[in-house]
């Protein structure tokens, strides 16, 4: 690769200065330092702090190529996909008829991209950083989940609580949770939880000792995320738990398949009489069905049908990246009285903003490392497979989720995917299986 070339180039400008600078030959301490700063930083910061964690990261991974030898860059398939993704979202914001509202957007699409390339090139040199990776992660979750129970029981006011009460009792009004996560959003808080709950099965195979810890711990963080009711987070949980008994079924012996699928039966009954039996919850999971007698989903569907005319006159490069440049211009599209930051989808959201080719790019680039995850996850026989196992239950509860809505361009779930994707990434390009 020619920019391969340019580096050693430049890399052997460095050398003397490289071999006699403890900084940069401790670099990596330093990036990782402010990667699980960007981890830890997402439960209490505002987007900008947790932008300059993340900033930082960049910075000090630049300097890490362009200084220490032998540093590169490998492209395979699915990171050309993300290129081509990125060259097309460059076009769009070039194209832009709110030009510098775009560029805001643009550069948070560029630090997002950024962050997952030191994710990736920190953690092939630092592969054990992983397991500490997914316990920081379990860590989040627990503390928000004890904020989250005291939410509950404290009764938190409408800032939470708000929900389509038109055709409710008393008792089947949520409370609804949202953490410590800013700003304050339950949506945000749900889709947060969904995204790092996995990382609760990777702890027994860190530390076999935690198991018990790990499962109530676990269990425990499932019941805040169902105290937000968010309902995309529970359609993202749902999916997520299929594809972990899909595959576990598939990975176990034959004669333990039955028992698995008798324990996994018996566990979907007691889900389904908790849900029957508490009336506030019951009423929150099948307002999901109820279309538009429910004021949420009639307010996403004229969003929807709105985003996709905005889409339809702007298909094949798109209106330009960003919520404000999205604002602008769907004021000409909106029917009255229902303005949105966002089209409520983020499929819908990518095409409207960079076209159609964008979209098909990135749903390229998900779908290869999709792919490639369970491909390892059956091929690999270490623990690096639960690993990606978690990553990829990660991924599939956020996109899931996104379906209905676009809390995923919040840094705290952003960043957390592109976390869940460098760990694919790693494993799959630089472990063996």
């Amino acid at each position: 690769m020619f920019i391969n070339t340019v580096l050693t180039k430049i890399q052997s400008l460095f050398n003397s200065i490289y071999n006699k600078s403890f900084l940069l030959q401790n670099i990596d301490f330093f990036i990782g330092l402010n990667i699980f700063m960007v981890i830890f930083s997402s439960l209490f910061a505002e987007s900008d702090i947790i932008g300059y964690f993340a900033l930082f990261a960049i910075l000090l991974t630049t300097i890490k190529l362009i200084t220490k030898p032998d540093e590169h860059f490998e492209l395979n398939k699915t990171d050309v996909c993300l290129l081509v993704y990125f060259m097309l979202v460059l076009i769009s914001v070039s194209g832009s008829t709110l030009f510098y509202l775009s560029l805001k957007g643009f550069f948070k699409t560029l630090t997002y991209i950024g962050f997952y390339i030191s994710v990736v090139h920190y953690l092939k040199d630092n592969h054990s950083k992983i397991k500490w990776i997914f316990v920081s992660l379990a860590f989040c979750a627990c503390y928000e989940t004890v904020f989250a129970f005291l939410q509950n029981f404290g009764a938190v006011e409408e800032i939470s609580g708000w929900q389509d009460m038109s055709h409710l009792n008393p008792e089947e009004v949520m409370t609804r949770v949202y953490g410590t996560l800013k700003p304050y959003n339950p949506n945000l808080f749900g889709g947060y939880m969904l995204s790092i709950i996995p990382s609760f099965l990777a702890i027994p195979f860190i530390n076999k000792k935690l198991l018990s810890v790990s499962v109530i711990a676990g269990l425990l963080s499932v019941a805040a995320m169902v105290l937000t009711g968010c309902r995309g987070a529970y359609i993202g949980f749902f999916f997520a738990f299929i594809t972990l008994v899909c595959i576990t079924y598939k990975l176990l012996q034959p004669k333990l398949q039955k028992l698995f699928t008798t324990i996994v039966g018996i566990f979907a009954l007691i889900t389904s009489f908790i849900i029957v039996s508490t009336a506030s919850l019951r009423a929150r999971i099948f307002s999901i069905f109820a279309m538009r007698s429910d004021s949420s989903n009639s307010f996403r569907f004229n969003v929807y049908q709105s985003s996709f005319q905005m889409f339809k006159d702007n298909w094949l490069l798109g209106i330009g990246c960003g919520n404000q440049n999205f604002r602008e211009i769907y004021g000409l599209y909106m029917k009255t009285g229902f303005d949105a930051l966002s089209a409520y989808n983020i499929y819908l959201e990518t095409a409207v903003e960079s076209g159609i080719f964008a979209l098909a790019a990135f749903l390229s680039f998900l779908g290869a490392n999709i792919y490639k995850a369970v491909k390892f996850i059956f091929s690999s026989k270490t623990t690096d497979s639960v690993f990606v196992l978690c990553a990829l239950l990660s991924i599939i509860g956020i996109l899931t989720h996104g379906f209905v809505d676009t809390v995923f361009f919040r840094p705290q779930i952003q960043f957390t995917f592109w976390i869940m994707i460098g760990i694919i990434g790693v494993n799959v390009k630089y472990k063996k299986a």
